[in-house]
């Protein structure tokens, strides 16, 4: 058994057992960037992004504004918001210092972890090279000059399969200390979602001209973390998206250059603090192509069958009424502002059950036609023609089985740790399970890093969904997951809950202040 299923456990338990250091208070004064920063590399801006589109339109492939417009839509800051609400940042927000950017993706606590870098290779529009993309700018910076691809192949090895064929790659990494100094060993955790939530976004948007993002999570990291000129320890590589292009030549056969990035990232931080914990899971987790799981190595960590009585039918989710590109700008966490005198239309929680239940990651582990890993479960507080209870959905049949009756709110307050929601309040809480253990044993420790991708996938989904149905939405970590464990009765069982998902109606006429810059 590995290191992986020790954090695991330790994730699963913290509610009851507190995860070292246990007395940690973040130094917010000293807080880090919440974007890398290279004070020498050129800045180049990217183009206009294409006009949304109303309905799918197939291209054959990715162009520079196509580009533009995916990372400006998923990472890029959208606007400045303000508003009356649950969350103890509040006081904060006024000053500019610490202003609440609007993005299409969530993060958890807003702190936006994940490098996105270009490796750009022959055929495509700038000149080939390394670039990061500057998320605060939208901008791409600069940071080598030559054919890199060859390097990324590499780090992919031999049984790369498509992916190995590209000549454009995005490579994301993870500097810890963004997330760490305030998680701290909760931090691997949380990133591994924050990545997974940036997939997704990437997988809706892409989706509406037809086009595929297929993250690989099983590669040499310590190759890519030279590329990028990064300290292993201190930034992990968590994935390598290929990108079809439009008008690519054939890929060549570029030798890997062992190139280097001239460029680091300059820490605003004073104080760097290093927690045992986050290095043995990195260590743990990091790596090797040729680790790379089997076809069929998931198979026995799929989705357990739905328990329940028997199953209420659900009506057919209804059609978005908005695309993805207005509910990207919509998207925001409702913190203590949900309504419960507006309760949710079935219609609306059956879209949100249909597409949460539909997301996969999509890494190399997970090719079409797989299992799904993840289930869902409902607690139902306010929903038009749904009793009050617990439910589990069973996505073959579009139905939820009742698991426990009666009204949930009293267990959802009393088992979370925060006071930012009344989970009372709230229409209806989802709960993505994942069989984590089963997973790590089907797949390595690394398959850890798949388990958050996968719940973070769901929650950027759920998030998208709820804003194109006019929903309000939240998304939380701080719960007793043991509880929760035993609400839905799976003692004995390997599923873990990771998160909760809550959704429902705000209250009108909120005290907002919203200014728009894209």
């Amino acid at each position: 058994m590995g290191h992986a299923h020790v954090y695991a456990h330790e994730i699963m338990h913290r509610g009851r057992v507190p995860m070292e250091p246990a007395d940690f208070v973040p130094d917010w004064a000293d807080r880090p960037r919440k974007a890398k920063f290279h004070p020498d590399a050129e800045t180049l801006p990217l183009p206009a992004p294409p006009p949304p589109a109303t309905a799918p339109q197939p291209v054959p492939g990715f162009t520079l504004p196509l580009l533009a417009g995916m990372l400006g839509d998923s990472y890029g800051l959208t606007g400045r918001r303000l508003a009356v609400q649950a969350n103890t940042d509040l006081a904060a927000l006024p000053h500019y210092t610490h202003a609440n950017w609007s993005r299409g993706t969530a993060s958890g606590g807003g702190l936006y972890p994940v490098a996105v870098h270009w490796a750009a290779g022959p055929g495509g529009p700038l000149t080939p090279g390394l670039y990061h993309y500057a998320p605060h700018r939208h901008g791409l910076r600069r940071l080598l000059t030559g054919d890199v691809t060859g390097d990324v192949r590499e780090a992919l090895g031999p049984r790369a399969g498509a992916a190995g064929r590209a000549t454009q790659y995005l490579v994301l990494s993870v500097k810890y200390w963004q997330n760490a100094f305030k998680y701290n060993s909760f931090s691997f955790h949380a990133v591994s979602m924050d990545v997974g939530a940036l997939v997704q976004t990437w997988r809706l948007w892409a989706a509406q001209y037809g086009l595929r993002i297929d993250p690989v999570l099983w590669f040499d990291e310590e190759r890519l973390a030279r590329l990028l000129g990064v300290t292993p320890e201190d930034e992990g590589v968590f994935a390598v998206v290929p990108l079809t292009w439009q008008g690519a030549p054939e890929p060549g056969h570029a030798a890997a250059t062992g190139a280097t990035t001239r460029h680091r990232d300059l820490e605003r931080s004073r104080r760097v603090l290093e927690f045992e914990t986050l290095r043995r899971i990195h260590g743990a987790t990091a790596g090797r192509a040729a680790d790379r799981p089997a076809p069929g190595a998931l198979d026995a960590a799929a989705a357990l069958p739905p328990r329940g009585a028997d199953p209420l039918p659900l009506p057919a989710p209804p059609a978005p009424p908005v695309t993805v590109t207005r509910a990207l700008r919509e998207r925001r966490s409702s913190f203590g502002r949900f309504d419960a005198s507006r309760p949710v239309a079935a219609g609306q929680l059956a879209a949100l059950l249909a597409d949460c239940a539909a997301t996969r990651y999509g890494t190399e582990a997970e090719p079409p036609g797989s299992p799904a890993l993840t289930s869902l479960y409902a607690f139902v507080n306010h929903v038009e023609g749904i009793a009050p209870g617990t439910y589990a959905y069973d996505r073959a049949a579009h139905t939820l089985r009742p698991v426990r009756p009666g009204p949930p709110g009293p267990f959802l307050q009393r088992s979370y740790f925060l006071s930012n929601y009344n989970l009372e309040q709230a229409g209806a809480v989802l709960v993505p399970t994942v069989r984590t253990t089963a997973v790590l044993d089907g797949v390595g420790d690394r398959g850890y890093r798949l388990v958050g991708g996968a719940v973070g996938a769901v929650a950027q989904t759920f998030y998208t969904t709820a804003a194109a149905h006019g929903l309000g939405a939240g998304v939380a970590l701080g719960f007793d997951n043991i509880s929760y464990i035993e609400e839905l009765g799976l003692t004995g069982t390997d599923e873990a809950p990771l998160l909760i998902m809550l959704a429902g109606h705000e209250r009108p006429h909120p005290a907002d202040f919203r200014h728009e810059i894209a």
